[in-house]
């Protein structure tokens, strides 16, 4: 009974669909921007698969609807075994292959190669999710005859059909977005937020009043989050500045307001303006106001950097608008952290653009990831024309990004899109893990914006369009973190660079959405306009850093 039964479910399936589904499984295998491991790699094939499949059985559905001749009956057995043979090797042999070139993007990024990428559990991976999502699909189908059937009572069969596919459809879609897909970002949002509110054991209160956070602070240390409380208690002081650079210095202002410290943005934006004053933000000479990512960090290796190479003589200031990682509050709150970043350089401008110029601090802005997007977005360059801040150091801009969208769009011919030159270099430039900033001839104006940017980071180059287009970042020249093997295939390309959004910070430091601190050190260098840094100390500084990584490491 169970063989019939599993040989009429064999039957079941399009030979056409299968066919396509295996060029599809193998299409996936190849590399993309991240390493895979087994059961990424596993779930993505099966995915690539059933979608495969979806193509091959719509085409053949298209042949008979057109009329077209078919295999004859009595050859179909011999054509869906010789068909069967074909689907074996060539999956058999692109997972042997696989290995090859998953190493050929962890070479790259300095990682261990593997021996082996575990092609049975691959497989088996691939076929539970394959057949999980055929089974979805033919509920699909059933619920689709079910009400076409009940609508033919009434109606002609083939406006049944239309109907009760619209149908199926709505309600498909309201399951799965309205239940499912929001009720686990409820969930997932709040499980961040418990996160947020726990305070590390190695996290003390601090009881200097120039701390934000401390007795004295009009924010509450409580109200700072995880990740406020990690930015305002870290950082470098003034001995450790010292200690590095042989001159006296002073210990940066670091000014932080956390999601639970008002309810709004614009009061949020309020009480980090009164905080930033009471600690004499201002009194520094240089200002940096920071838009952090989705969890609300602050990435360290960026800001540390300038914190040393401005003998601690400077003060930061961010606000907290998410407790989601950033590639989820893309989805489903990107013009909140806008909407949090653009308040607080609205309050932290107005006031800045009142003091004296001779005596106010150099204004630049800060985001990394989202917090790019949203720095972005916090001002119009018709609002600052008058009165310019200095400039702006955004890394990891995510793919939505307005400007950095149309100053890519509108390169220079000749340059790549993933280091792309803007016009004559005096507004905006790139640069990567090789320092690309130093253009020849270029001068810079008064306002100066450094984009930094990894080719292998996809949360900056996925394309939606990979559906059904090559992006211009895979055109030669490629990035030199970017696989040599990577290619693009239409519909499995745009579910691979999805599936690397998702897993964009898995990257080494140095490679995909993880910054390292002496890159920021040449983008910061340029922003900020540093002179009197000789190369031989930007080099030790650099060298500091990763030091730094390495012992934390160990």
């Amino acid at each position: 009974m169970f063989r019939q039964w599993a040989v009429r479910y064999l039957q079941s399936f399009s030979m056409a669909g299968l066919l396509i589904g295996t060029l599809f499984f193998a299409a996936s295998l190849t590399p993309t921007l991240i390493p895979r491991n087994f059961l990424t790699q596993g779930v993505l094939s099966g995915c690539s698969a059933a979608a495969g499949y979806g193509v091959g059985f719509f085409l053949q559905w298209l042949w008979r609807y057109l009329e077209l001749p078919e295999p004859k009956a009595r050859l179909l057995p011999a054509t869906k075994l010789v068909a069967a043979l074909i689907c074996g090797a060539i999956g058999i042999g692109f997972l042997w292959r696989a290995a090859a070139w998953q190493n050929s993007i962890r070479d790259l990024m300095g990682m261990e190669p593997v021996d082996t990428a575990h092609p049975i559990e691959v497989g088996a991976i691939a076929i539970v999710t394959f057949i999980l999502l055929i089974a979805l699909a033919r509920l699909f189908k059933m619920t689709l005859y079910f009400v076409s059937r009940q609508l033919n009572r009434f109606v002609p069969k083939r406006f049944s059909y239309v109907v009760g596919t619209t149908i199926a459809a709505l309600m498909f879609w309201s399951i799965g977005d309205g239940i499912i897909f929001r009720n686990a970002l409820r969930f997932m949002d709040a499980s961040f937020e418990r996160l947020d509110a726990l305070i590390p054991p190695e996290t003390t209160q601090p009881s200097d009043p120039a701390k934000t956070g401390s007795p004295a602070s009009l924010v509450r240390w409580d109200d700072l989050g995880r990740m406020g409380r990690s930015y305002v208690g870290t950082g470098p002081s003034a001995a450790d500045i010292s200690a590095l650079t042989g001159k006296p210095a002073l210990d940066p202002i670091r000014v932080y307001v956390g999601m639970h410290s008002d309810e709004s943005p614009q009061e949020r934006a309020k009480l980090a303006l009164a905080e930033l004053q009471r600690v004499g933000g201002f009194d520094r000479s240089v200002l940096v106001i920071i838009t952090p990512t989705g969890t609300g960090w602050v990435d360290e290796q960026a800001i540390d950097p300038i914190e040393f190479l401005h003998g601690g003589d400077i003060a930061s200031v961010g606000a907290q608008y998410s407790y989601l990682a950033s590639w989820m509050s893309l989805l489903v709150e990107p013009g909140y952290g806008a909407e949090q970043a653009r308040a607080l350089f609205s309050e932290v401008y107005g006031y800045w653009r009142a003091l004296p110029k001779e005596t106010r601090p150099r204004l630049y802005l800060f985001g990394l990831s989202l917090g790019a997007l949203s720095s972005e977005l916090s001002n119009e360059l018709f609002e600052v024309l008058g009165d310019p801040y200095q400039g702006a150091l955004w890394a990891g801009p995510p793919f939505p990004s307005r400007i950095w969208n149309s100053i890519t769009r509108d390169r220079n011919p000749g340059t790549p899109a993933w280091l792309p030159q803007f016009r004559d270099g005096s507004y905006v430039r790139f640069t990567a893990q090789k320092n690309a900033l130093d253009i020849p001839g270029a001068v810079w104006g008064p306002m100066r914006i450094v984009y930094l940017q990894y080719a292998s980071d996809p949360i900056t180059f996925y394309d939606p369009h990979s559906l059904y287009h090559e992006p211009d970042w895979m055109q030669t020249p490629r990035g030199p973190d970017v696989s040599p093997y990577l290619g693009w295939y239409p519909v499995v390309t745009f579910l691979q660079l999805t599936l690397d959004i998702a897993m964009a910070t898995t990257s080494p430091m140095g490679y995909g959405h993880v910054f390292a601190a002496e890159h920021y050190i040449d983008a910061w260098t340029q922003v900020a306009d540093i002179r009197d840094w000789p190369p031989a100390d930007i080099d030790r500084l650099k060298r500091h850093f990763i030091d730094m990584r390495a012992k934390d490491s160990d």
